[in-house]
């Protein structure tokens, strides 16, 4: 699913009513019936004691006016205020005569009281995706006495005050609503950590938008859903062998940090790889044949950590970093292996596809000389914190997206940047938001996790790099899900994600 810029959402609007034939006024009145919709589904009239809409001069002050007309219709409690303006957009004019005279309408004021229904709901339709520029005056003295009632607020479209895809100034002026209700794609201000506490909970609702121009539109954003992943794991040929699904090896562990290269093999293994083989020190040689006896087990001759590099030629993908540690030699190892990874075609393995993870990560950003010799199509899948060590600190959220592009592009690889909306950017420039996942996955050893099932998904040859990179996080978040619904988010730890591997895939299998 495609997200679009500000101006590319209008364009999308006129392109509709163009397609379609059908006047603004229409489309406006689609956008209130579904949500009105929604809002019935959310709140019965019991619980919605009192709705007060909060209208503005546009056309989202128009979309407030229709969404009260038909509240008031359905039997709500309805009262409307509206933003004092010296004019008002056609569509609004058009909705504020057909708002019945039943309905309370009074006029909102930079120092009177807002007079926020205790028990009820505030719908925010004061300000769009048309905003550009930050709030002043008496709009922003409104949204000031609205968060500071503490009203349970939905948003229609996005909280006013907030841009759809750039950041605001400091300390203006926006809208903390409850949830965010927009329509036909999702806004990129969603997906940020920095608009938690703006936009709440957000719904996308179906208007039928144009789809040939969301079609033939260009952007770098896109939205990886449950549409977007159906089939997306090629079905195993009758006659397949343990060589089908390739052989990968996994370089992981130090002594206290077994536990993560436990929980990527094991996530490596239910992601469905042919083989794997891990290289661990030797003092996790009992603990990791006993916790995965599946796998084939390598002992380093190091007792405490890694210090060298097995010979590569049997496998096809390799993944380095959990638990790994800090130790100088692991320098050395990632080294020989980043170079080996470089070498011409006829020295290597026919195919070597690198994940990069954790301690990897961090070794990297210790010695950035390395990442010149990251190899094309390299997955490296850090947090923030691991982020910001390979290119310096972020101004913010946004900032941080243009930082993840940029390196994906210059060292043509893979980054996913992990969070609940996880963004993988390509080396052609795109970034994927992911659409699974929830909090109790904030758990140590997650990430472990995620290692593993993105190396056994690297070693699948009918899966290109971006198809598998994407595949692991969205399947990684879908495991979660599946093991949150059977433990409580706050009861769930890394290896009930392990336990949940295979159902997410089996969800995402072809027939």
């Amino acid at each position: 699913m495609k997200i679009l810029s500000a101006a590319q959402t209008r364009q999308l609007d006129h392109a509709t009513l163009q397609e379609q034939g059908i006047t603004s006024v229409e489309l406006m009145e689609r956008t209130a019936q579904a949500f009105t919709e929604w809002f019935l589904g959310q709140f019965a009239a019991a619980a919605a004691r009192e709705v007060l809409v909060l209208c503005g001069p546009g056309n989202n002050g128009g979309d407030g006016l229709a969404v009260a007309r038909l509240l008031h219709a359905a039997h709500y409690a309805v009262r409307v205020a509206l933003l004092p303006a010296d004019k008002q957009s056609a569509d609004w004019q058009h909705n504020r005569q057909r708002l019945p005279a039943a309905v309370p309408v009074s006029t909102l004021g930079p120092h009177g009281a807002l007079d926020a229904p205790a028990e009820g709901v505030v719908i925010d339709a004061l300000f769009g995706t048309g905003l550009s520029r930050p709030l002043a005056g008496t709009a922003a003295a409104v949204v000031q006495q609205l968060n500071q009632a503490n009203a349970r607020v939905v948003a229609i479209d996005l909280p006013s005050g907030l841009f759809a895809d750039a950041t605001q100034p400091a300390n203006s002026a926006v809208v903390h609503a409850r949830h965010t209700v927009s329509f036909g794609l999702p806004k990129l201000a969603f997906l940020l950590p920095q608009n938690a506490a703006f936009v709440g909970e957000w719904k996308v609702l179906d208007i039928g938008l144009s789809p040939s121009f969301i079609a033939e539109t260009a952007t770098p954003w896109q939205y990886t859903d449950v549409a977007t992943m159906a089939g997306a794991l090629p079905a195993r040929p009758k006659f397949s062998h343990k060589g089908t699904f390739g052989h990968a090896l996994l370089l992981a562990g130090s002594r206290g940090k077994m536990g993560a290269a436990v929980l990527a093999a094991g996530a490596c293994l239910r992601g469905g790889v042919g083989l794997l083989t891990a290289h661990i020190p030797g003092c996790g040689y009992d603990i990791f044949q006993v916790s995965q006896p599946e796998a084939m087990c390598l002992t380093d001759a190091q007792a405490d950590f890694i210090s060298e590099l097995p010979e590569l030629k049997p496998y096809q993908a390799v993944g380095i970093g959990p638990g790994l540690g800090q130790a100088e030699a692991g320098v050395a190892v990632l080294r020989q292996l980043l170079e080996a990874a470089n070498k011409p075609a006829e020295k290597r393995p026919a195919s070597l596809h690198l994940v990069i993870d954790a301690d990897a990560l961090n070794l990297l950003g210790q010695h950035r000389e390395l990442l010149a010799l990251l190899p094309e199509n390299a997955v490296l899948t850090p947090h923030p914190k691991e982020f910001e060590r390979l290119t310096g600190p972020a101004r913010d959220d946004y900032h941080r997206l243009d930082l993840l592009r940029d390196f994906a592009q210059r060292h043509r690889c893979l980054v996913l940047l992990k969070g609940a909306y996880s963004c993988l950017a390509t080396p052609t420039g795109e970034l994927h938001f992911n659409s699974t996942g929830n909090a109790g996955m904030a758990t140590g050893g997650s990430g472990d996790v995620l290692t593993g099932l993105m190396l056994a998904l690297r070693a699948h040859a009918q899966l290109s790099p971006f198809a598998a990179a994407r595949l692991a996080v969205y399947a990684h978040g879908r495991a979660g899900d599946l093991a949150a619904a059977e433990t409580g988010q706050a009861g769930l730890v890394a290896g009930d994600i392990v336990r949940f591997i295979g159902p997410a895939l089996q969800e995402l299998a072809r027939g």
